[in-house]
């Protein structure tokens, strides 16, 4: 096993609550955002979870991960669906390695020898 998911979330949700009793107002910040992005009803709340994982890779979140896939599967998501999800987190990812890879190429070009 890579992880103890659940211990990890748990111990985790200690330490947030932690933190929030430091700074109250940041936390409800982050609640307002996370409600506000709800709120229009557009989306449910299964693919708003799936969108937060696919996320939650791309930035490389582990407490992210550990509370979406949750509530993912509260919402009802199914294994294939978080696994596609994932797969556009992955194809994203790779994009990106690719768009900055153009860069790379470009700021090369740019150079007095490069050609």
């Amino acid at each position: 096993m890579m992880q103890d998911w659940n211990a990890y979330r748990d111990a985790l949700l200690e330490r947030v609550g932690d933190y929030a009793k430091h700074s109250p107002d940041v936390m409800r910040g982050l609640a307002t955002i996370n409600n506000a992005a709800a709120k229009t009803g557009h989306l449910g709340p299964k693919v708003h979870e799936l969108i937060a994982l696919a996320v939650a890779v791309t930035t490389r979140c582990d407490g992210c991960i550990s509370s979406h896939t949750r509530k993912a599967v509260e919402a009802g998501a199914t294994i294939e669906e978080i696994s596609e999800a994932l797969g556009v987190a992955v194809a994203l990812n790779a994009g990106a390695a690719l768009t900055y890879s153009a860069r790379v190429i470009e700021a090369y070009q740019q150079l007095p020898n490069g050609k």
